[in-house]
């Protein structure tokens, strides 16, 4: 099945002797056995549940792997792509990264080196005997920067290491990191796969089989797996993916193109634009440009402003929810990076568009940007 199918017809739930149309919920931390020796498909919801099985196959069947994960949140799926790697290796990562990402990698991971390069230029990416994971954002948050999946998974490949990918921005709809080469293609599906802005939920898909019996021993082991309740939901949000996206990329268009023909505004990032610096890049690799776009104004403090005096866009650190959002990363999402070592603009705004009518967010924003 295409993709936009598979997110509205899920792999069946095995354990669903009524054929509900709606996966049930298994709301449960245990599952009874036959015997003490005869044991079934499952026993306990850490270690598995038919609701969470459901969506991982679902989420491996979208992104074209062999095994998907669902974990507890966006940052739990990458701890558990990262204890794949031992004390003592290191990871190169997108210098353009999630400031969470960053906190984890420098503050949490004891004995790993973590190095930032600007993966969108390969002639910065160098790799040490002692690389072992490449983590990339490409389209980056929030600048918008794209980086050559196939270039750097030769260059991993060749040196002996991984190549993991965040596809949040992008979806599997957009772009399929692992059919690129990529070795693990991770979500916060807290954004755009859920759309609802009412999960917390994580993803990790990879089409090596070993790998993913390393991973599945991780999420058993620690029990990070998303819970019953939340697949359930996230399930739901996934199934209308599809229309959502081509709805918030239709209105992101209309909004950095507004963007881009204020006299307030001085920069606008965003890959749909044809002089984009990587526009014929993302071009080869993905199938729509997404639905966020940053600007700056050229003052901190008119860029304040400007989000302050929005009403549409919600003042939030997150994106991909069918509500317009506004953030500062600098003071918000990306603030956990010292700015020494931080490559974002202080004055970037980001913007994550969702469905609203676009005349309206069309009024807002001129409105905001003109007072």
């Amino acid at each position: 099945m295409r993709p936009d199918t598979t997110l509205v017809h899920p792999p069946a739930c095995t354990t669903d002797a009524a054929h509900a149309m709606s996966p049930p919920i298994y709301q449960t931390a245990t599952f009874a056995q036959d015997s003490p020796l005869t044991f079934g498909a499952f026993d306990y919801s850490r270690s598995g549940n038919p609701t969470r099985q459901v969506l991982e196959e679902q989420l491996a069947l979208l992104e074209g792997g062999v095994r998907g994960f669902a974990f507890a949140s966006g940052m739990a799926a990458v701890a558990a792509i990262v204890r794949l790697l031992r004390p003592g290796e290191e990871v190169l990562v997108s210098a353009d990264l999630y400031g969470g990402t960053w906190r984890l990698l420098t503050t949490l991971c004891p004995g790993l080196t973590v190095r930032a390069v600007p993966t969108w230029d390969l002639d910065a990416v160098h790799l040490r005997d002692s690389t072992r994971l490449l983590l990339v954002e490409t389209p980056t948050n929030p600048l918008q920067r794209v980086s050559d999946l196939r270039a750097l998974a030769t260059r991993a490949h060749d040196h002996g290491a991984l190549l993991a990918v965040d596809n949040s921005l992008m979806t599997p709809l957009l772009q399929r990191p692992l059919d690129l080469g990529a070795d693990l293609v991770l979500h916060s599906a807290t954004k755009f796969l859920c759309g609802h802005a009412d999960v917390m939920a994580g993803a990790v898909v990879t089409r090596n089989a070993p790998l993913a019996e390393r991973l599945y021993a991780i999420q058993n082991g620690e029990g990070t797996a998303l819970s019953p309740f939340d697949s359930w939901l996230l399930l739901r949000g996934t199934k209308t993916l599809a229309l959502r996206l081509e709805r918030q990329q239709a209105n992101a268009r209309i909004v950095a193109q507004l963007l881009r023909a204020h006299d307030a505004v001085s920069e606008v990032y965003w890959p749909g634009f044809d002089d984009h610096p990587h526009a014929e890049r993302h071009a080869k690799q993905a199938r729509g440009p997404g639905a966020v776009v940053s600007f700056t104004t050229g003052d901190v403090e008119r860029s304040c402003a400007i989000v302050e005096r929005l009403r549409l866009f919600a003042t939030t650190v997150s994106f991909g929810g069918v509500t317009s959002t506004a953030s500062l990363p600098c003071r918000m999402s990306h603030a956990s990076i010292p700015a020494a070592e931080r490559s974002l603009p202080e004055d970037l705004v980001r913007l994550a568009v969702g469905i609203e009518d676009p005349q309206d967010l069309v009024d807002d924003l001129r409105a905001a940007l003109l007072s």
